[in-house]
């Protein structure tokens, strides 16, 4: 996925402060192939195994142009299937790239509804949502290069000649009212042609050619295993490897929508906090080093598993980080736990007010706890005071929910050896230097001092 800057709070008057946010684009995926190779079966599959992402499939047959009256009584004449010399002649191809880009930078789009027994547009179209893939099907869709620009991937599914016939034969018939001899000539007289012309010269602009369509299940799972890949690595973890984001499901989307919602109680924000903490805790905990130990199981097996590490300690940034400890003492029983209180801003920056830490603490790897990573001023100086201590960069974990893209850099810049797990990048910090879109005062909400 890719990103570009907007400025939401600027205009052109230049009365509003310009914040620069990074704009998420979604996964947009072309899937070609000639008439009935299979397309809509292979989207089908690829979004049934993408559960845990909104996934939205918008059908190039959607854009064909509504027939005149003039153009019906010669249908049997009209090739469905012939692009012009610039935009498609049967697609309205000029509202497709309207439509993919609105969704593409984030709005909902109308998308016409066509009918093929009538051959024109009918009402209601149908309202899509932006979604963290795109996928676009459609016999045409890598051959105009304006379309194929907006995609990340292309794929062109390959089908046997024979069987696509068959295949259109009946569908045609049972779900399009045809009569088989109409279905024959025009498949002779336009598809095939406009086939071998057109559609089959496309698949050289695909990045995977699936032969035997929606059959061929190995090559199904190898594409929706590079969308994941790519769904899960957010641009900032491409230029800093000791960035991790733990994996988002439905269920933390889910949390993450009441947690940052400002109509959540106390209740249920606390409740759900730290179930999102409880994961990053967990996920936190990954990354420690371990030893290999074989042990005897009840049943005079023998099991080879790990070791955890055991000189290990939390510090929390009061007074937010606070809020992490519950969930680190439950992974971790009899766990040291430091704190550090940094304050104040103005011309001397971050200063340490307050810090009580284990006096052993430079043999031990740290997780560090607060749970939003905003300008990362309070961060970078908690880090120093660790390593003052005698802390190993490389022994520090620093655990958050919520990163924005300064702290990330500031942090990561300066300290490029410490990982940072958490469980979502944010766009950007306003002009108050608040993360946005944020989750509030943290500290406030969870401890019911707002």
């Amino acid at each position: 996925m890719e990103s570009e800057c907007i400025s939401p709070l600027g205009n052109s008057s230049g009365n509003h402060l310009s914040v620069q946010v990074p704009l998420k684009f979604p996964f947009i995926i072309g899937v070609a192939g000639g008439t009935a190779s299979g397309k809509t079966t292979v989207c089908d599959k690829i979004i049934s195994q993408l559960h845990d992402q909104r996934v939205v499939l918008v059908n190039q047959d959607a854009f064909y142009r509504s027939l005149s009256n003039e153009q019906l009584e010669k249908v049997h004449e009209y090739n469905f299937d012939h692009p012009g010399s610039c935009f498609l002649d049967a697609f309205d191809t000029e509202l497709l790239l309207s439509c993919m880009k609105t969704l593409r930078h984030g709005r909902a789009v109308s998308i016409p509804n066509y009918d093929f027994k009538s051959h024109k547009s009918t009402e209601p179209s149908r309202l899509v949502n932006p979604s963290d893939v795109i996928i676009l099907e459609g016999i045409l869709v890598l051959q105009d290069f304006h379309v194929r620009d907006l995609m990340n991937m292309k794929i062109f599914v390959d089908t046997d000649s024979d069987l696509r016939l068959a295949r259109r034969i009946q569908r045609d018939t049972v779900k399009r009212g045809r009569n088989i001899e109409n279905v024959l000539d025009q498949y002779a007289k336009f598809v095939k042609p406009s086939f071998e012309e057109f559609i089959l010269p496309s698949k050289k602009h695909a990045d995977v050619i699936i032969p035997r369509g929606a059959d061929n299940d190995v090559a199904i799972d190898l594409i929706v295993q590079h969308i994941r890949t790519k769904l899960g690595q957010h641009d900032l973890c491409k230029i800093y490897p000791n960035i991790f984001v733990i994996h988002s499901t439905f269920q933390i989307r889910g949390m993450h929508t009441l947690v940052r919602d400002t109509k959540t109680t106390k209740h249920d924000f606390v409740f759900y906090a730290d179930r999102l903490i409880r994961l990053v805790v967990e996920h936190g905990l990954g990354h420690l080093p371990f030893t290999e130990k074989q042990i005897i199981t009840p049943t005079g097996s023998v099991y080879t598993g790990v070791v955890f590490c055991k000189r290990l300690c939390g510090v929390s940034v009061i007074r937010s980080g606070e809020s992490m400890e519950n969930a680190l003492r439950a992974c971790c029983k009899g766990i040291k736990i430091g704190k550090i209180l940094i304050h104040g801003e103005g011309k001397k920056g971050r200063q340490l007010v307050y810090e009580k830490l284990p006096s052993d603490i430079a043999s031990r790897h740290v997780l560090l706890l607060d749970p939003v990573l905003a300008s990362g001023n309070s961060a970078v100086k908690a880090i120093s005071v660790l390593l003052g201590k005698g802390v190993a960069e490389s022994n520090i974990i620093f655990l958050n929910l919520i990163a924005a893209p300064e702290g990330i850099h500031a942090v990561c810049q300066k300290f490029p050896r410490l990982k940072i797990v958490t469980s979502e990048i944010d766009a950007s910090l306003n002009k108050d230097m608040r993360v946005i879109p944020g989750m509030g005062e943290f500290g406030d909400r969870y401890f019911g001092t707002g």
